[in-house]
């Protein structure tokens, strides 16, 4: 791109202008392109910079950038180098244009920043998830956008209903979709929603105040603050762990039976853990359910799915799918048997399903499951066989968190059976079921096992092979896993992560301390396997968790030559857990991977020295950095010449076994280093079995702790295009 009067002059020479032929190996001034596809082009870039920079260059860049179909929609989700002023000048000069405005996870805009949105009164589509709303603002800015009609907010103490305006309230009843994130027990700003099509509630709620208290999950009933669920189309509800949460949710959840939609598409409940709900409107809800409704995306609480009563054993056999796009089965007890003929149904009517989660569901491809069932126990084939032929358009499948072992030396494997869906553009595995079987599998060891440091095997620590003599001889690449790859060439999602894995940072509670032996086939994943992985040129997530069989991790540098497209990467507790030997080999990786944006590193011992951090600097796109590690540690100055170098990352937590005076030392040395300089910064350390871990968590913002903070398997979690 030029810029200057020379550019200024071309860009105004008009069409008359001859211009020499050029060879394949000429350059091309941008401003020779057409109107259409300079605008294509520009629609990759930035907000403010088109407007503080790009429209700057030219004249004719000038008019484009501020072109309807740009102007139009303003978008600065995860735009973390947008500060105050700069969001500031956008909303005063382009306030008339913008009707779809998306400020989520815009944590760190001022107040003052957020009052200009009122500017923009053309607004049809308003997303301020995350953002600094109190009841007063959200009353002055709903009584000037008249045309709102999609709203995304959240909902935190001390907002109050009754402080909005008539014209407010005006405004939101001709709302037709609301995404609410609750932080405090309330009905939010629902019950004035009186034409919802779509709702989406997210339950973020503690049980306890900072200063200890129990929370109370009660809510006010009245005829003024029952929600209108009657047009709805679209109810999708997510808690997070807690009993106030499940409390809150169930006023949500009991006037579906008193206002029941018509015309319901979509029924997404998402509860971790038993969904204890004895009421009767649950059940008039779900019989409702079961008679009226035609469902194109589905996901119940297991415990709804997992009862012994009449109406559960026939939920799934009386409820209407038409066209499904969406099933989440999460950790329901499910057998093959129901899979295949009450859910996939013959095939008559899941040939348009996309999404299909099966996470935890260790009973799905067996057969029967009416015998308890042990992780050694094998696959049912045809049940395998009759999803991958009955769901051909599956492009997100989900079947983590389960033992789907094949059988031995028959020359049947899950993932060639899985090799059929062609158009997978996301999976995630158990590491057990990608293991080659076969007659000459070496056979594993039971007891000769030891854990890192040569310490003595203990109850419920995860004991792994000893990389001398007593280990199992190196096996060739399984090539099962190799030909499942080779058949889903744009794969863009792969999680492979061990059957009884759980992260040292759940939610909502202290740190894990006993973590759970891994399975013995996962034995026999080596770095060969991983090298396999390279082959996936479109691969952006990966996550690799739980795999004791690595051992200097060279299939990692495979990995980051070839997977140039990777912005995302977690890895979780491979080789031994007492020595991290793949150190070596993941700094080479990260020389590589120059769009990686999130790193996400769970490994007892690590030790993040100036050689780690000297690698993660060649990470010039790096945004996010999460490092969790029993007994770890880091170098002070390491972390601070690391984010001096990389200007751009802005989230750095770091739970390790460091001292609390060290974390806090280091912490208060990048807020002051930094902070200024980057407005969106995040910073967390903290001893990860300290008593105060679950506080520092809970300040931690919601787009960071569940995109990367949290560990848990993303794969077909939500519905595709939920929200826009």
């Amino acid at each position: 791109m030029e810029s200057g009067d020379d550019a200024e002059a071309e860009a105004e020479s008009g069409p008359g202008r001859q211009y020499p032929e050029r060879g394949l190996g000429q350059a091309r001034n941008l401003t020779e392109f057409s109107d259409e596809i300079l605008l294509n082009i520009l629609g990759f870039v930035p907000s403010c910079d088109l407007l503080l920079n790009v429209r700057r260059v030219s004249r004719k860049l000038a008019a484009l950038c501020v072109d309807k179909s740009l102007v139009n929609s303003i978008s600065l989700h995860k735009e973390y180098q947008e500060s105050d002023a700069k969001v500031t000048l956008l909303l005063k000069e382009l306030a008339g244009g913008i009707q779809l405005l998306k400020l989520s996870g815009c944590y760190w805009l001022s107040g003052s920043t957020i009052d200009l949105v009122t500017r923009c009164k053309n607004i049809v589509k308003l997303d301020l998830t995350g953002c600094q709303m109190t009841s007063l603002r959200l009353s002055k800015m709903l009584s000037v956008l008249r045309s709102l009609r999609s709203l995304a907010l959240d909902i935190k103490q001390g907002f109050d209903v009754g402080q909005l305006s008539s014209a407010c309230k005006t405004t939101l009843r001709k709302v037709t979709e609301l995404k609410q994130t609750l932080f405090t027990p309330s009905y939010g700003i629902v019950p004035c929603c009186t034409k919802l099509e779509r709702l989406l509630l997210y339950f973020e709620i503690p049980d306890r105040t900072r200063d200890g208290e129990m929370l109370s999950g009660q809510l006010m009933v009245g005829q003024s603050n029952i929600p209108h669920y009657q047009n709805l189309k679209v109810f999708y509800a997510r808690l997070s762990p807690g009993y106030v949460n499940q409390e809150v949710g169930r006023f949500y959840l009991s006037v579906l039976s008193i206002r029941t939609p018509e015309n319901l598409r979509a029924f997404i409940l998402s509860v971790p853990g038993i969904f204890v709900d004895t009421g009767c409107s649950t059940w008039n809800f779900l019989d409702c359910m079961t008679k009226n409704f035609s469902l194109e995306a589905l996901q119940l609480p297991r415990s709804w799915l997992n009862g012994s009563s009449l109406l559960h054993s026939s939920l799934l056999h009386t409820i209407t799918l038409s066209n499904p796009v969406y099933l989440n089965f999460s950790h329901c007890i499910l057998s093959g048997c129901q899979l295949s003929h009450q859910i996939i149904n013959g095939g008559r009517n899941v040939q348009s399903l996309v999404s299909l989660n099966l996470s935890g569901c260790v009973h799905c491809l067996l057969s029967d499951c009416s015998v308890f069932r042990k992780a050694k126990d094998n696959i049912d084939f045809d049940v395998v066989e009759a999803l991958v032929n009955c769901c051909p358009n599956l492009k997100h499948l989900n079947l983590s968190a389960a033992h789907h072992h094949s059988p031995e030396g028959t020359g049947q494997h899950l993932c060639l059976l899985l090799a059929r869906l062609k158009k997978l553009r996301s999976l995630s595995l158990p590491v057990c079921c990608v293991v080659q079987s076969g007659k000459n599998v070496g056979k594993q060891p039971s007891q000769s096992l030891r854990r890192g440091l040569r310490k003595k095997v203990r109850i419920g620590v995860a004991a792994y092979p000893n990389d001398g003599q007593e280990q199992p001889p190196l096996e060739a690449p399984a090539p099962v896993f190799g030909t499942l790859l080779e058949n889903v060439p744009f794969l863009e999602e792969l999680e492979l992560i061990g059957s009884s894995f759980s992260s040292n940072v759940p939610r909502n509670e202290p740190a894990i301390r006993n973590m759970q032996p891994p399975c013995e086939r996962a034995q026999r994943i080596r770095d060969e396997e991983l090298t396999l992985i390279g082959q996936l040129q479109y691969l952006r997530l990966l996550t690799l968790a739980q795999l004791p069989g690595i051992l200097t991790g060279s299939g990692l540098t495979a990995i980051g030559l070839n997977c140039q497209q990777l912005q995302t990467l977690s890895l979780a507790n491979l080789g031994l857990l007492g020595n991290v030997a793949y150190m070596p080999a993941l700094c080479e990786m990260l020389k590589h991977c120059k769009q990686l944006k999130d790193l996400r590193l769970e490994q007892p011992y690590l030790a993040a020295c100036a050689q780690f951090f000297q690698a993660l600097g060649h990470c010039s796109a790096l945004r996010r950095l999460c490092i969790v590690s029993r007994h770890g540690t880091f170098q002070h100055s390491a972390v601070l010449s690391f984010m001096s170098k990389c200007s751009d990352v802005i989230m750095c937590h770091m739970f390790t076994g460091e001292t609390l005076v060290a974390c806090k030392k280091l912490q208060q040395a990048l807020i002051r280093g930094f902070q200024t300089a980057r407005p969106a910064l995040n910073v967390a350390i903290f001893p990860l079995l300290h008593e105060g871990l679950a506080d520092v968590i809970r300040d931690v913002p919601m787009m960071h702790l569940d995109e990367i903070t949290l560990f848990k398997s993303r794969v077909a979690e939500d519905p595709p295009r939920l929200w826009w």
